[in-house]
């Protein structure tokens, strides 16, 4: 017997292409990439597929599963995909959504790969990890010119193999990165894991690690401590005799979201390491990973902000209350704006960041100092709106956006990791004074290009004055650290957005987050905004 219709429901947002937001044309076609553009919006269809997006939830579904031992009693220490997973991956490699920006002989190589790699991760978070340091581990890497010579090729294939073998007898490997312990964290010169060197060459590791993520990659960037102090150290899950290397895979993490990538507690019970680098400058050079890592941080949280307003845009087009469809609401229409606002400055600050990691290696200095302070306020602060960003856009929905089906909780649990992952806000906010500290210059670089745009907006001037005010008192400066560095960020986004982006984004953006004239939650955007034109450019489009 039928009791009713059904009426007044939203479709899902599938065959549409991730990629259509206005901010990826412009950022490829201002830095020269005009050519890229078809294969970045490949990937952005590609994602937009209903097959991609029945890939990321049953990947999101069935997590990964430890095997410590097989049948018989042997330990093979192995984690089991769903083959939803390998899927992602193996289609994220063919993208070169990897560690191929390194070789790719396009000077806007990492700019290519950012805007594919942002456009593609709506589909699933967690496999995203291993994408990303895979991506970071190479100019790590490049502290031993051997080891590079030998696993960078490997790296940046374009095939996938998820079997557990001899690297360098495979087509294509993945890179994981094993830093933080218990008893420390963040704080690795605490780490306690040893390194003894061997009459070959190599070291014998003995230690625990707390977090170790993606542990099924061929190989693992470590920490340790060497006689002479932390050093960095690569480790082969397989050795080159065949051996399963001694890394014991003691359980994976249960955590908030993030669920189809396997997050570990590893031990090393005398396993094999090559140094990379030299003894006592692990943490520098491992650094050099975490800055391509951070960098993916932040176009994680973008992307997430980004994929939030676009299934509100498309559930409240499509939805009615009190006599309109929701998007023609008027205070609807002030939070969807207000939402997209926040989505374009943060994709537009890492597309920025992607673009100064390519003139950067090519020897641009001041690109360099760019890129290392606009990395560590952008990580801050960026990573820090995912959260309210994405609550506020499930909210679009009302109840819908509280049930799983809609997408939307597991987006709201994935918003945390980002401002956690390499570094929670503390963290990254005291990296940024110390950049400042140690590279003045690039403070100076920081506010020539605020500079560069000055008289173009009142409230840009008068806010990058009063940061001049802040940055000129040192009394509690650590105290004040989130305070200056979430500042920093902002006089980046309005200057970028001021300098690039669209006028109706720029002047919203300016007025709510610089002038502080309006409210300061979503939705509290002036009347004078142009919000039709901010709303259009955040539309999703096949």
């Amino acid at each position: 017997m039928k009791t009713h219709d059904v009426l007044n429901q939203s479709t899902p947002l599938v065959d549409y292409d991730a990629a259509s937001h206005p901010v990826f044309d412009e950022a490829l076609i201002r830095a020269g990439a005009e050519d890229a553009l078809g294969e970045v919006h490949e990937v952005g269809r590609a994602a937009g597929t209903a097959q991609a997006q029945q890939l990321g939830d049953l990947a999101e579904q069935h997590p990964p599963i430890l095997q410590t031992h097989d049948r018989f009693g042997h330990r093979i220490d192995r984690v089991v995909y769903d083959p939803a997973y390998h899927e992602l991956m193996r289609r994220a490699v063919d993208f070169g959504l990897h560690a191929s920006a390194w070789t790719d002989p396009r000077p806007q190589s990492h700019l290519i790969r950012a805007a594919k790699f942002s456009a593609w991760q709506v589909t699933d978070a967690g496999h995203g990890c291993p994408v990303s340091m895979t991506y970071a581990a190479v100019p790590a890497l490049r502290a031993d010119a051997e080891l590079a010579e030998l696993y960078v090729p490997l790296l940046a294939s374009h095939a996938y193999d998820p079997e557990l073998a001899i690297p360098t007898t495979k087509a294509g490997i993945i890179a994981g990165m094993s830093m933080t312990e218990k008893q420390g964290g963040s704080d690795v010169r605490a780490n306690t894991t040893t390194a003894t060197e061997q009459a070959d060459g190599t070291y014998r590791i003995v230690g625990h690690k707390w977090f170790t993520s993606a542990p099924m990659s061929d190989i693992l960037l470590t920490l340790a401590v060497a006689p002479g102090g932390i050093t960095c150290f690569v480790l082969p899950r397989v050795l080159p005799d065949g051996t399963l290397n001694p890394i014991r895979l003691q359980r994976l993490k249960d955590k908030l979201g993030n669920r189809s990538n396997a997050s570990s507690e590893i031990e090393y019970e005398n396993a094999v390491g090559w140094r990379l680098g030299d003894e006592g400058r692990g943490v520098r050079t491992i650094i050099e990973m975490v800055n391509g890592t951070r960098l993916d941080c932040t176009l994680a949280s973008a992307t997430m902000m980004r994929h939030g307003v676009a299934l509100a845009a498309h559930h409240v087009g499509r939805r009615s209350a009190f006599g309109k469809t929701l998007i023609d609401q008027p205070l609807m229409r002030n939070v969807l704006a207000d939402l997209a606002v926040e989505a374009e400055s943060s994709t537009t600050v890492g597309l920025w960041l992607a673009s100064l990691t390519d003139a950067a290696h090519a020897g641009d200095e001041r690109a360099a100092l760019l890129r290392r302070i606009g990395l560590s306020v952008s990580k801050y602060y960026v990573c820090k709106r995912g959260p309210a960003h994405v609550a506020e856009a499930l909210e679009c929905f009302g109840g819908n956006g509280y049930v799983e089906e809609s997408g939307m909780p597991r987006l709201f649990r994935e918003s945390p990791l980002p401002s956690i992952w390499e570094g929670s806000g503390n963290v990254a906010a005291l990296d940024a004074l110390r950049a400042i500290a140690k590279e003045p210059n690039s403070l100076t670089a920081l506010f020539e290009e605020f500079d560069s745009v000055a008289g173009t907006d009142q409230r840009l001037d008068a806010f990058v004055a009063q940061l001049k005010t802040q940055l000129g008192d040192l009394d509690a400066l650590e105290f004040r650290a989130r305070s200056v560095v979430g500042d920093l960020a902002l006089a980046l986004q309005g200057t970028l957005l001021v300098k690039f982006g669209h006028p109706a984004v720029a002047d919203a953006f300016t007025g709510s987050r610089l002038a502080r004239e309006w409210g300061t939650v979503f939705g509290t955007l002036d009347r004078r905004v142009d919000v039709s034109a901010i709303i259009e450019r955040s539309t999703p489009k096949s």
